[in-house]
């Protein structure tokens, strides 16, 4: 049986244009999946182990060493605090650092999803402006006995190629948008808890206190 036969109409109407929407598609999918398997595992809105250090610095007890930190604030805050021999300068740059290190890995996978949602609309347009030069070809051809049904069964499978291209390009911009956000929150949360620790760690130390955040400190909201 043909290979053609075995498949759904739209997609052999569509032609070359449409597979390669339908790899762009699957290629988007595998991406969204992989990235919310990464946020399950990681939780990079989570905080609580972080804030309990916080707390317990806040109340002037020793806190209890945490388990296994998967969050990316939590790890940061408390390896942050663990370099207590280091001076304020240094201090700010490894925090920096590993500000950096944390966000990184986060950010996986963020470029395929904004190309697709770039990509996919353009050659929608493209097989749709091909389809429509197909069509026109075979009304000429066709001379004075024109049939509408050419004109109007080559628009329409044009056509499909323009829709195929929104519905893989609306999908995959969401996904971006909403994996960039939870990423900025990430930072967000980070920025903050590393501005409350440099105070108690200034207070700690006997050092006097200032409510505002230094430039390198504040520039974790930039690192990525």
């Amino acid at each position: 049986m043909p290979v053609s036969l075995q498949l759904p109409e739209w997609l052999v109407s569509g032609g070359p244009t449409m597979w390669a929407l339908t790899v762009l598609s699957v290629v988007a999918l595998a991406t969204l999946i992989s990235k919310l398997l990464q946020f399950a595992r990681q939780r990079p809105l989570s905080s609580r182990r972080a804030d309990a250090l916080l707390d317990a610095l806040e109340r002037g007890q020793s806190p209890s060493q945490p388990g296994r930190l998967s969050a990316p604030v939590d790890r940061v805050i408390w390896q942050a605090w663990q370099q207590q021999e280091l001076d304020d300068d240094s201090w700010e740059e490894d925090c920096l650092r590993r500000a950096r290190q944390a966000l990184e890995p986060l950010h996986g996978g963020l470029r395929i999803l904004e190309v697709i949602s770039a990509v996919a609309p353009l050659l929608g347009l493209l097989g749709t402006v091909f389809g429509m030069i197909s069509a026109f070809q075979a009304l000429e051809q066709a001379g004075s006995q024109v049939d509408p049904a050419i004109l109007s069964g080559g628009i329409w499978e044009a056509l499909l190629t323009t829709a195929a291209g929104l519905v893989v390009a609306i999908p995959a911009l969401a996904a971006f948008h909403w994996a960039d956000r939870t990423i900025e929150q990430c930072r967000e949360k980070m920025q903050d808890r590393l501005s409350q620790l440099k105070i108690l760690r200034r207070h700690h130390r006997g050092a006097p206190v200032r409510v505002a955040a230094s430039p390198k400190t504040a520039d974790v909201a930039h690192a990525s």
